[in-house]
C-alpha cells in the first residue's frame, strides 16, 4: 500500500544543485494502518526495500514502524503476526514539509536521533526524508599533494579502501553484512550461514548450507603439531588473547601456510577455513588447561554456539543459551574498519600469509580500547552494587571526570543496535543481571543529561555483552577470546577480499620535528 507520489514527473535534480526535502525525498510512501498487524508491515517493507512504514489515518502521518522495531520485537520472542502496528509504532511522529531546507532536515534528524521523518503538506503525507538520503550527497573534496591531506588523530572519516564485506552507519546506529542488516542476520540465521554470506558474497541455499557447515565442522579440530604444544602454551600463564595469538601463529607455520602472493585463491581460502573453524577450539583447549582440565574434543554434530559452550564443560548446554552465545557471535563478525580489521587488511597487504595477519589483529584486539571491555563493564555494575546507589556511583564519576565502561563508542553517535538486540536476548534467557543493567543504563542517561548536556553517551555492546555472557557460563577471562573466535570470521574475510586486489598500504605522515637537514656534529 503506498500513496501516491509527490511531484511526479519531476526529473531528479543534479546532487549539487539539491536544496530542499523536496529534492531527495522517496515518494510514492510505504504505508501501514494502525490495526494491520506486524507481519504484514514488515512484508510490505520488504517487497519495496525500505527501512519503514508510515503508518497513517486516510493520507494523515500518526506513525512510524521501522525494521529496528520489528527486529527488537522478534529478538524478545513475540510474534509478528499477532502484533498490531499500533502496538509498536511510534505514535505522533515529526513531521517535516517538503520546502525545507537539507541542512535544517539533517540538523532536526541528528537533534531528535531519528533515522526517518514524514514529509507532509497540511496533514497529507507526501513523502518520506531518511537519514540515509542526506548522507548519500556527502562528497568528497580532491587534494592535490599528499602533503596537504588534514589527516585527522585516529584517522577518524578517512576513507582507506573499498570494501563489499560490510559497513557500519553511526549517524543512523546501522551496521551490515553484505547488503543484509546485522542485527536481522543475527535474529534470523545461523552463524555458518553469516560465515558463508561473507566468504561467498551471498547467502547459502539449504544445500549449501548443509555442505558448508559440515566442511568448517570438519577443520575444528586443532592440529596435532600444535595440540601437542597448548599445554606448554597455557603454562605460560597471561591473558588467554595473548595465547592464542601464538598458538594461531603455530596453526599457520604447522600447516604449512605461505604468503598469500605465492598461492592461490583456493589455498588461501583453506587457510582461512582453516584458522577460522579451529580458534573457537584453541581458545577452550587454552581456558580449561589453564585450569588444570584436560581439552574437550570438538563435536561435529553440534552448531556454532551449541559446540563452543559444549568445549567449555563438556556438557550439553541449554539451547536457549547456546542460541543467545551464538547470537553474540554473529553481532561481532564484522564491524566495518575497525583497528584489527584494518590491521588484518595492512599485513595482508605486504604479501604474508594468513595467519600472521589474523596474529596482528588478535595483538590489536587484545588491547583494552578495543576488545577488552566486557569484563570492564560488569566491573561497573558490581561497584555500583544497587540500584539505589547507582545515581550517587555515577554522579560522583562523571564529576570526577571517570570514563563510564560500557558507554561511547567512537563510530555510533546513537543507539548501538547491538547493545539494543543483546538487551533483548538478556531478557530472553532472563539473565540474572539485565533489570539491574536496564536501570544503570537508564541513570546514565539522565544523569549525562543533567551534568553533561549535549554530551551523549550510549550503551555499546560490551555492557550487555557481559550481561549475556556471565549468564551462559563464560567467565570473564574468556570474554575477549570470545570476541576474538568469531571476529576471526571478518578478518579473514577482509584478508580475502584485500588479496584479491592488493596495493600495499603506505601512509604518508606529516613531519613536525625540527626542520632537516641540520649539519652532524663531529664525534
Amino acid at each position: 500500500m503506498v500513496l501516491r507520489s509527490y511531484r511526479a514527473g519531476v526529473t531528479p535534480t543534479p546532487a549539487h544543485t539539491i536544496r530542499t526535502v523536496a529534492d531527495v525525498m522517496s515518494s510514492p510512501v510505504v504505508v501501514a494502518q494502525p490495526d494491520d498487524s506486524v507481519a504484514e508491515a514488515a512484508t510490505r517493507m520488504s517487497a519495496s526495500t525500505v527501512g519503514s512504514v508510515v503508518v497513517v489515518e486516510g493520507s494523515r502521518p500518526v506513525g512510524i514502524l521501522t525494521e529496528r522495531d520489528i527486529v527488537r520485537q522478534a529478538a524478545a520472542g513475540r510474534s509478528a503476526a499477532e502484533q498490531l502496528v499500533a502496538d509498536l509504532m511510534t505514535a505522533e511522529p515529526d513531521c517535516i514539509e517538503p520546502g525545507v531546507s537539507l541542512q535544517e532536515a539533517f540538523a532536526s534528524l541528528i537533534e531528535r536521533r531519528y533515522r526517518h521523518l514524514p514529509v507532509v503538506e497540511g496533514d497529507e503525507l507526501v513523502g518520506i526524508v531518511s537519514l540515509r538520503d542526506l548522507l548519500h550527497l556527502a562528497q568528497i573534496q580532491p587534494v592535490v599533494h599528499p602533503g596537504q591531506i588534514e589527516a585527522p588523530p585516529g584517522l577518524e572519516g578517512v576513507i582507506v579502501a573499498e570494501t563489499e564485506v560490510g559497513d557500519v552507519r553511526g549517524l543512523e546506529g546501522f551496521y551490515h553484512y553484505r547488503q543484509y542488516s546485522a542485527v536481522e542476520l543475527a535474529d534470523k540465521r545461523s552463524l555458518e550461514d553469516i560465515w558463508f554470506l561473507l566468504f561467498e558474497g551471498h547467502l547459502p541455499s539449504p544445500s549449501e548450507s548443509r555442505a558448508f557447515a559440515a566442511e568448517v565442522r570438519s577443520r575444528r579440530t586443532v592440529p596435532e603439531a600444535v595440540r601437542r604444544l597448548l599445554p606448554d602454551i597455557a603454562a605460560s600463564g597471561g591473558p588467554i588473547m595473548d595465547q592464542l595469538r601464538s598458538a594461531v601463529s603455530l596453526i599457520g607455520h604447522s600447516g604449512g601456510f605461505r604468503p598469500w602472493l605465492d598461492t592461490d585463491a583456493a589455498e588461501l581460502r583453506a587457510n582461512a577455513l582453516q584458522v577460522c573453524a579451529s580458534v573457537p577450539t584453541v581458545i577452550m583447549a587454552l581456558h580449561r588447561l589453564g585450569r588444570g582440565l584436560d581439552p574437550v574434543d570438538p563435536d561435529p554434530d553440534l552448531g556454532y554456539g551449541e559446540n563452543y559452550l559444549w568445549m567449555l564443560s563438556g556438557e550439553r548446554p541449554d539451547p536457549d543459551r547456546a542460541r543467545a552465545v551464538e547470537q553474540y557471535q554473529i553481532l561481532t563478525i564484522d564491524h566495518g574498519f575497525n583497528a584489527s580489521t584494518f590491521t588484518s587488511r595492512v599485513i595482508t597487504s605486504t604479501g604474508a600469509d594468513l595467519a600472521g595477519a589474523v596474529s596482528g589483529a588478535i595483538a590489536a584486539l587484545s588491547g583494552p580500547l578495543h576488545g577488552g571491555a566486557p569484563s570492564r563493564a560488569l566491573d561497573l555494575l558490581d561497584a555500583i552494587g544497587t540500584p539505589d546507589n547507582a545515581r550517587p556511583y555515577l554522579v560522583d564519576a562523571v564529576n570526577r571526570g571517570d570514563k563510564i565502561m560500557g558507554f561511547g563508542h567512537r563510530v555510533y553517535k546513537t543507539t548501538d543496535p547491538r547493545s539494543e538486540f543483546l538487551r533483548s536476548v538478556a531478557e530472553r534467557i532472563r539473565a540474572d543481571k539485565v533489570d539491574f543493567a536496564t536501570q544503570v543504563e537508564q541513570t546514565v542517561v539522565e544523569v549525562l543529561a543533567e551534568l553533561k548536556p549535549g554530551r551523549n553517551l550510549y550503551a555499546n555492546v560490551e555492557f550487555y555483552a557481559g550481561v549475556v555472557m556471565e549468564d551462559v557460563g563464560l567467565p570473564p577471562e574468556l570474554f575477549s577470546p570470545t570476541f576474538a573466535s568469531s571476529r576471526v570470521i571478518g578478518w579473514c574475510a577482509n584478508i580475502l577480499e584485500q588479496a584479491a586486489d592488493n596495493r600495499i598500504i603506505r601512509p604518508s605522515a606529516r613531519y613536525v620535528g625540527p626542520p632537516p637537514p641540520q649539519p652532524v656534529p663531529a664525534a
